[in-house]
């Protein structure tokens, strides 16, 4: 009970990685106010809470609605103790050489602009409460190309950095900032920018459980759950002395090239290895 009587608020926790996490808050003992723009998924985790998940709908590209989310979790129960700054989808998929501004712009306040003033909002109402912090949602995406759209990849760099100054801004009245880096984690988040039918979705997500077990050390696919975990333990006064910094729960999957950790995958020294024993065979 590691969050008895504190109030969390929880964004885009209508599924996945935010439905896991208010849930886990919940079973700490948070008061959990969970935020997304589908009302249907937030009524899901208050009834998989039995009741103990309060629910608002926020859009998160809207300041006003942010502010209104902050304000009334403070009003309720007279102060805030920590964010997790989540809600999230995955952007404008175009290249570099052919997204449009508007593209471009619609990813930078989701995922981006977002947190800032989830950030901004927040503060005044934790000003003084022991132990105050936020957990921010970035991404493996954030080290480099190749896990995900440009845009997306882009944002959750820029969420890196702002946790960054939002700590160290925050520093003098006590308030932590932390993030999350998810590796592939088991979730909807591409899969329903993609516009798939429900059936084809759950076939899509089984697929990428079993690609993302073949291509990382930790042989399984990441859960939501994995990452709720690493959110509880940032927010938690276990963490006390940790700010300004991120967490990669990622299964491993940024430690190098597959042949840097599968004995069974030659790399490039090896594999030369190979050819020079093959030749002196012939």
């Amino acid at each position: 009970m590691r969050f008895n009587g504190k109030t969390v608020v929880v964004t885009g926790a209508a599924s996945g990685i935010g439905r896991a996490t208010a849930l886990a808050f919940a079973v700490e003992g948070a008061i959990v106010y969970a935020a997304d723009i589908d009302e249907a998924g937030l009524a899901e985790t208050a009834a998989a809470s039995n009741g103990t998940i309060r629910t608002a709908r926020c859009d998160v590209t809207r300041t006003e609605d942010i502010k209104a989310l902050m304000d009334r979790a403070a009003a309720e129960t007279g102060g805030i103790d920590s964010v997790f700054n989540n809600a999230g989808a995955g952007g404008d998929r175009a290249p570099i050489d052919e997204i449009e501004p508007d593209g471009w712009d619609r990813t930078m306040d989701l995922l981006l602009r977002s947190v800032a003033f989830g950030i901004r909002y927040a503060v005044p109402h934790m000003i003084g409460r022991k132990g105050a912090s936020f957990v921010n949602t970035s991404s493996v995406a954030a080290i480099g190309p190749g896990y995900s759209p440009t845009a997306y990849a882009v944002a959750k760099a820029g969420v890196l950095h702002l946790t960054k100054v939002a700590a160290a801004d925050l520093a003098r009245h006590q308030i932590r900032v932390n993030a999350v880096q998810p590796g592939f984690i088991n979730t909807n988040i591409f899969t329903r920018a993609l516009n798939m039918p429900e059936a084809l979705e759950a076939q899509a997500k089984a697929a990428i459980a079993m690609m993302s077990a073949q291509a990382q050390p930790v042989a399984r696919g990441g859960q939501a759950d994995d990452i709720a975990q690493a959110v509880l333990f940032l927010a938690s006064e276990a963490a006390g002395f940790v700010t300004g910094t991120s967490l990669l729960v990622d299964g491993g999957i940024t430690l190098g090239p597959r042949h840097s950790w599968d004995p069974e995958t030659p790399g490039l020294f090896e594999a030369l290895e190979q050819m020079a024993e093959g030749a002196k065979a012939e």
